[in-house]
């Protein structure tokens, strides 16, 4: 423990090689650090507990309280503070005590009918009690010296009293909860549930990593720490660095005191005090051991590693991030239980993205009205139920994304092909840890951060060089306004670009000010994927719309990015708030909350491939070669078309309608249109005809407040509103989308709602009267 003074947080526990696996950070060799302390410690024990039992009597009396009769009250050593140095074995007398007189064996007459297994643990603690006497007088700094005191005294009390060392504190662990442990294994959950068991098995590996080099990290002292970060909550670290030392750190070398894993007792408070360092030397350290890395573990740590600190990163220093609520459960079939609104996750089976599911009633009894549980099967009437047309089999889309789980599956594409994604090179080397973004900005409150400093000074002259025609001072003075922030790209250290922005919380809108790469970093995605980081930083801040003047030049760049001159804020809202640039053109984007931006070109690089191979099983059922007629050699001059063979076999496994369904197309479309206008006025008076209690979920959207957990369980909604409106705005092309869309509601609504619920039964008689009068009006043949 000696050596553990001067060694900077950043390190990790030195010795910890073999006990954590191969990863950066696990540097260090047998018989340094805490591992190597252990070791001999351990070496030393095992040679006293395999002395002579008068040798050990020997050893435990130094230690132990004399006996004798009268007023003696020799404990050995002083009771008080330790002497210079502590008595030694070799040294002592067989007949008298050094301190006290009186015979040895009144020292350790109490241990006569001791049994050889007390006595080796009372020995264990002897030899603690040793190396903590010589910590304590190494040791350099004045908190951990404290520490290792007290733990001295507290053994050496154990000692004279037989007993086991019990910590005496205010708290005992685990000191929060969720541990970080449980937050990760809750964060990998959250994250990456959705993807396939191989990809998973990785992460979990390298969740598995990182809780390992939490273990044996080395945290660096209060003082160290209050000269790094001086306005940092000093107490609660000074704490928590208590604790560390005396149920984690300390008790890996004295193993007489209880022994805790860091990440199972500590929580996010103590995570977020190490996390930034810890994260930036471990990938440091990574790229410079490169080399020694075995082949199976180097993409794991150069690719992956990176990518998975920065995603948690994210969570931990989040305020609203959900793996850190307690009500954060884990199924037994490893499906997640608690959902929350605002995150993101992606659909495994289809790929699509949706909203991460809010906290439903899961865990509870379905009351009657509610939906219906996962687990619960389909009766055999439901069954027989019509689909909605165009709808493709949950286990067809199975089945395909089973083909294409392995990322290797997924043909790469060409970074410059014309197909790949503007920010594919971007984001491969966020992964790589080649580029960094922060958010940064100027504080009048704290210290100035020197490397903040710097990087503010980078990104004015970025501004400043790619911006000519706007004024140097301008851009100086909003760089530095403590009112504005800046998303910005770092490169091997320095500033190769960011974003300027203020928000506006109150308004419901963020004002982007300055936007620029450096000219040679262009045309490498760098901008897209700034962009795409800002969205999700704003996402998680709940603000939904950006606002900019963009130039002749800049135009084109927003237009990519999402941006029109379609502005969804209301006027009101920003006008005196957003400064005015002559030339220029005011632009907005909408955000949606449910879209990941960051991955969102990987995500539509799924879709593609799934609806590629979907595309080719569809292709090698219509190739299909029939035998050809062999009845005309006979004679035969005529037979019905629909004998031939393959004419009337559906080659649409999605299909659900019966032949006598079949839909009859009109061409006009000012027909088609006052047909589908004349049957959906029809529906809307049959809804309006039902009791007013039950009709809501078919006349307008379902609010979430109203139906918890709707939108997770149904993928597609619809209601007569939104098909009013595509209506009106000839969506319906055909009758098919027409029909698809009205089977859609009544299907959504029997897949929500359990079957004796009201909504069922009128989801059933609308239905009914629905295919009524679509017959009457023709649409379909009778």
């Amino acid at each position: 423990m000696a050596d553990s003074a001067g060694i900077q947080q950043g390190s990790p526990a030195i010795g910890a090689a073999g006990l954590v696996p191969a990863a950066p950070g696990a540097a260090g060799t047998e018989g340094s650090g805490a591992a190597g302390r252990s070791a001999r410690i351990a070496v030393k024990k095992a040679q006293l507990r395999s002395s002579p039992r008068p040798k050990k009597l020997e050893k435990l009396g130094v230690y132990s309280s004399c006996k004798a009769e009268g007023a003696c009250k020799c404990n050995g050593w002083k009771s008080q503070n330790p002497p210079p140095t502590p008595p030694r074995t070799d040294q002592q007398s067989n007949t008298l005590c050094e301190l006290c007189n009186s015979a040895h064996r009144d020292h350790v007459t109490h241990l006569e009918n001791v049994s050889e297994e007390e006595m080796n643990r009372l020995l264990g603690i002897v030899l603690d009690v040793e190396y903590l006497y010589t910590c304590v007088h190494k040791e350099e700094d004045a908190d951990t010296k404290q520490v290792y005191f007290s733990l001295f005294k507290l053994l050496r009390k154990s000692i004279l009293l037989m007993g086991k060392p019990m910590l005496e504190a205010q708290d005992s662990p685990p000191f929060e909860k969720p541990s970080i442990e449980q937050g990760v294994n809750n964060f990998v959950q959250y994250k990456f549930s959705h993807l396939p068991s191989k990809e998973r098995q990785t992460i979990m590996e390298l969740a598995k990593m990182f809780l390992n080099q939490i273990n044996y990290w080395q945290l660096e002292t209060p003082s160290q720490r209050r000269q790094r970060v001086p306005n940092d909550d000093a107490a609660g670290y000074k704490a928590n660095y208590t604790r560390w030392l005396c149920y984690c750190n300390v008790p890996q070398f004295c193993d007489s005191l209880p022994r805790y894993e860091t990440t199972q007792i500590f929580g996010r408070t103590l995570l977020r005090s190490v996390f930034t360092v810890m994260r930036k030397q471990l990938l440091e350290q990574a790229r410079q051991e490169k080399d020694k890395l075995p082949p199976e573990k180097r993409t794991l740590i150069l690719t992956h590693f990176p990518k998975f600190l920065s995603m948690l990163e994210e969570e931990v220093y989040s305020h609203s991030s959900p793996i850190w609520s307690q009500d954060f459960l884990a199924g037994a079939s490893g499906g997640p239980l608690y959902y929350s609104t605002s995150p993101v996750s992606v659909d495994p089976s289809s790929g699509s993205v949706s909203p991460a599911r809010k906290t439903a009633s899961v865990l509870e009894p379905n009351p009657v009205g509610e939906k219906r549980k996962p687990s619960e099967p389909l009766t055999q009437e439901e069954n027989k139920r019509p689909r909605v047309v165009g709808d493709i089999p949950m286990d067809l889309i199975n089945e395909v994304m089973a083909t294409i789980a392995d990322p290797a599956a997924i043909p790469e594409t060409s970074l410059l092909s014309a197909h790949s994604a503007r920010d594919e090179a971007a984001r491969l080397e966020e992964r790589r840890g080649v580029i960094e973004f922060h958010v940064i900005g100027n504080s009048l409150n704290q210290k100035p951060n020197k490397r903040i400093l710097m990087w503010l000074v980078g990104l004015q002259n970025v501004f400043s060089h790619q911006l000519p025609r706007m004024p140097k001072e301008y851009i100086t003075r909003l760089v530095f306004d403590p009112k504005h922030k800046t998303l910005s790209l770092i490169k091997d250290g320095r500033v190769i670009g960011g974003i300027c922005f203020r928000m506006f919380p109150s308004q419901g809108f963020t004002e982007i000010v300055f936007c620029a790469v450096t000219s040679n970093e262009q045309v490498k995605g760098y901008g897209t994927h700034l962009m795409n980081h800002l969205k999700e930083y704003h996402i998680k801040h709940e603000i939904l719309n950006f606002l900019t003047y963009a130039d002749e030049y800049a135009i084109g760049y927003f237009k990519k990015q999402g941006f029109s001159k379609d502005i969804k804020v209301p006027k009101a809202k920003y006008v005196g708030y957003i400064k005015d640039y002559e030339g220029a053109t005011l632009m907005g984007c909408e955000l949606n909350p449910s879209i990941p931006y960051t991955e969102f070109s990987v995500i539509i690089k799924k879709q593609k491939e799934i609806i590629k191979k979907l595309i080719e099983r569809k292709q090698a059922q219509i190739r299909k070669v029939y035998p050809g007629l062999s009845c005309f050699k006979e004679g035969v001059r005529q037979i019905p078309i629909e004998s031939i063979p393959g004419i009337r076999t559906s080659h649409c496994p999605s299909s659900h309608f019966t032949p006598a369904h079949s839909v009859k197309e009109l061409k006009d479309p000012d027909q088609l249109y006052s047909s589908l206008k004349t049957i959906l006025q029809h529906v809307k008076v049959s809804v309006s005809s039902l009791s007013h209690q039950n009709a809501w979920p078919f006349m307008e959207p379902v609010k979430k407040t109203e139906a918890p957990g709707y939108y997770q369980v149904i993928r597609f909604p619809m209601d007569l509103k939104t098909m009013s409106e595509r209506l009106k705005s000839r969506y319906y092309t055909t009758r098919k989308l027409f029909m698809a869309d009205m089977q859609r509601i009544f299907t959504n609504c029997r897949e929500y709602n359990p079957p004796e619920s009201e909504y069922y039964k009128c989801a059933n008689l609308l239905e009914k009267f629905f295919y009524t009068k679509i017959k009457e009006a023709g649409l379909i043949e009778k």
